[in-house]
């Protein structure tokens, strides 16, 4: 498996198991609501605070959801993206020592992440999953120091979501309009989400006009864009009429063999005249 190095690198992949273990202590003055419910606010260095939960929740926690420093290089910020804020600085010090006068930004959020990635999967317990925000800046260092500590076969997905919706005029080349969201279980094997439950709003996207036993459908179109080498053939709809081929530009989602399955199945929708433009019914998840 490919492994990504940088200057540092060897003085921290084990440090989580160097850090000591903390107490924590509870405020009263801050404390608020039910003592008993076990909800939790900690403040301080996040390895020292892991490392003081590890005892108490390791392998227990399904979901983890962080937002590290993006890296950015923007020094302004209240969490100073640079990674250069002097309590970072001095603790790459005393870790790496010497070496870490010789690091570039990206070594030092990579010497940053590596110990706290590496005390977070303790927590994970076997059916759970951590979900990782962050940008262009770093998500490739990410996914290679992830698949060195979680297992590159527990990588899950890449999730792109849109964070602006208007372009950005003062943007240098493109306009950056998305963030990331890379996504590792304990066990990707059989690791399952947790969905949210459709909506009534999704729910009626679904109808029955034919009373297919088989419940609600909706249909999806049986052409796409992308070339398929068996996607162009002819076919008979109900009527008799023929249809030489997908529109144009288009393929066949299905070679002919599986879609004469697909017809005589009933799960092909011709419209309520059976003259129609071929769809594929997709039935309601139950």
């Amino acid at each position: 498996m490919p492994t990504l190095n940088w200057i540092g690198k060897e003085a921290v992949v084990d440090h989580h198991r160097r850090v000591p273990t903390r107490l924590l202590e509870c405020d009263r003055e801050l404390s608020v609501g039910d003592p008993e419910a076990e909800n939790l606010l900690v403040e301080g260095d996040n390895l020292e605070a892991l490392q003081a939960l590890l005892p108490r929740y390791r392998g227990q926690v399904k979901c983890i959801y962080i937002d590290p420093p993006y890296n950015t290089g923007n020094e302004g910020w209240v969490y100073n993206d640079n990674v250069n804020d002097p309590r970072i600085r001095k603790w790459l010090g005393d870790v790496v020592g010497k070496e870490a006068e010789d690091l570039c930004r990206h070594d030092k959020w990579l010497c940053m992440m590596y110990p706290r990635l590496a005390l977070l999967r303790e927590f994970l317990s076997d059916d759970g999953a951590i979900f990782v925000s962050l940008d262009d800046n770093e998500v490739h260092a990410l996914r290679y120091i992830m698949d060195e500590i979680f297992g590159s076969s527990n990588f899950v997905t890449t999730i792109s979501w849109q964070k602006i919706y208007t372009v950005k005029n003062s943007a240098r080349h493109f306009s950056e309009m998305h963030d990331y969201l890379v996504v590792y279980a304990r066990h990707a094997d059989t690791w399952k989400p947790n969905l949210v439950p459709r909506s009534s709003k999704q729910d009626k996207a679904y109808k029955n006009p034919d009373n297919d036993y088989r419940g609600p459908w909706k249909a999806t179109p049986l052409h796409a864009r992308n070339y398929y080498s068996q996607g162009l053939y002819s076919i008979k709809a109900p009527s008799g009429r023929v249809i030489h081929g997908p529109p144009n530009g288009t393929y066949w989602r299905y070679p002919e063999r599986t879609f004469l399955e697909l017809s005589t199945s009933g799960a092909i929708w011709w419209g309520k005249d059976g003259n129609g433009v071929p769809a594929q019914k997709r039935f309601c998840p139950m």
